[in-house]
């Protein structure tokens, strides 16, 4: 399935607006990847366990946006933003939300 955060396809047309689909991950970020990533924050250097958190917590987000455009008859989404938010006490889950608009393309 095609994703796009522009609101057009150069070279494809758009032939059916299927309406507005969003996806959502909530992960949790464990005491020893917090431990060593503010290890990481004093030393300096990029948080390697985070990274990983976020692009699965991206990649799952868009799987379950793309699944419910499938399921409404769209194979493209476009106009898609992501949203990151901490949620929980002291912020000890990540939120992420991957919504669009579900169309048909030719």
């Amino acid at each position: 399935m095609l994703v796009t955060t522009t609101h057009s396809i150069e070279g494809r047309r758009i032939v059916a607006y299927q309406g507005l689909v969003a996806g959502e991950a909530i992960l949790g970020a464990n005491l020893f990847r917090d431990l060593f990533a503010s290890v990481r924050d004093i030393v300096g250097g990029r948080s390697g366990a985070y990274e990983k958190v976020l692009n699965d917590a991206r990649e799952t987000a868009i799987a379950d946006m793309t699944d419910k455009a499938a399921d409404v008859g769209g194979n493209a989404v476009i106009g898609v933003d992501i949203d990151y938010e901490t949620v929980g006490t002291n912020g000890s889950m990540l939120m992420v939300t991957a919504a669009g608009t579900a169309v048909v393309i030719e």
